[in-house]
């Protein structure tokens, strides 16, 4: 699914300006995933305070890091893109450590390692075909 996602963000920062193409997905996904919240919540969700705190929550987890990310896509080769989105469990996990206490298993640090790991491979396999084919 990483791959899934990164070759359609590809796509839609190539086809939309600017962030046209965010602005649209986030709209559509908020349309989407809106009757569950109210089945949910009800009208607990017109609470100016939630209102508020869900929009602070949607541009700092989502808005501002796809933003970046489709910034970065038009910029970068896609397997570089790849090797550092790989990268973000292990920020993840290191962010949840300074701020939060929050330890690794050895099995959480095994996994984030293969998961970096299996993305370097790839791009890797990837560009030694490409040149045998030239």
């Amino acid at each position: 699914m990483w791959a899934a996602y990164i070759v359609f963000s590809a796509r839609t920062g190539r086809r939309f300006p600017q962030a046209d193409g965010l602005a649209l997905a986030m709209a559509f996904g908020a349309v989407l995933s809106l009757p569950f919240g109210i089945v949910e919540a009800g009208d607990r969700l017109l609470v100016p305070s939630t209102i508020g705190l869900g929009l602070v929550v949607a541009l700092m987890s989502s808005v501002l890091p796809y933003t970046l990310e489709l910034l970065a896509l038009r910029r970068l080769p896609a397997p570089t893109f790849a090797i550092l989105m790989s990268l973000e469990p292990a920020i993840a996990a290191t962010a949840g450590f300074l701020v939060l206490s929050q330890a690794l298993s050895p099995t959480d640090a095994l996994a984030i390692a293969l998961v970096i790991g299996a993305s370097m491979g790839a791009v890797r396999t990837q560009a030694r075909r490409r040149d045998e084919k030239v």
